[in-house]
């Protein structure tokens, strides 16, 4: 079966990636990136390495090669490099959202659930906010400085 998602790359940006892997003085996600479009490369002088063998020699997750791979596709070279950022919370809302988040994480939870858990808070802020995205990690954080 052939890749949806296939990473072709040129020489110069095959060069820029070897040049940004061997320095290795950048941003570890950055340098992962990095090492999987090398990998995935499928052009004659590319490695034309599996999903499944880049997730075993580089250490990361199915999605995270995915994703690299259809953001190279879709966005180009240097979005498929530098990562996304991940939804914070700003600090002004962190404040304004504290008494929310704890009114919501001590109500009983939706139906069909027995616990709340971190994504699903997340998720009910944004409902009930209207707020454009909160990552969980962001949920955990506040609640975990409130205890």
């Amino acid at each position: 079966m052939e890749k949806k998602y296939r990473v072709t790359l040129t020489g110069e940006e095959r060069a820029d990636l070897r040049k940004v892997v061997s320095i290795g003085k950048t941003a570890a996600r950055r340098l992962n990136h990095a090492r999987i479009l090398l990998l995935a490369d499928a052009s004659a002088e590319g490695l034309r390495r599996t999903d499944a063998q880049i997730v075993e020699t580089l250490s990361v997750g199915i999605r995270t090669v995915e994703r690299v791979r259809q953001r190279f596709v879709e966005e180009g070279f240097e979005a498929a490099l530098d990562p996304k950022p991940r939804p914070r919370i700003p600090h002004k809302l962190k404040e304004k959202l504290k008494g929310d988040l704890v009114a919501l994480a001590k109500s009983d939870p939706p139906k069909g659930r027995k616990r709340w858990t971190l994504r699903l808070l997340a998720g009910c802020l944004v409902e009930l906010k209207g707020q454009e995205k909160i990552s969980h990690e962001s949920v955990r954080r506040v609640l975990k400085k409130m205890g």
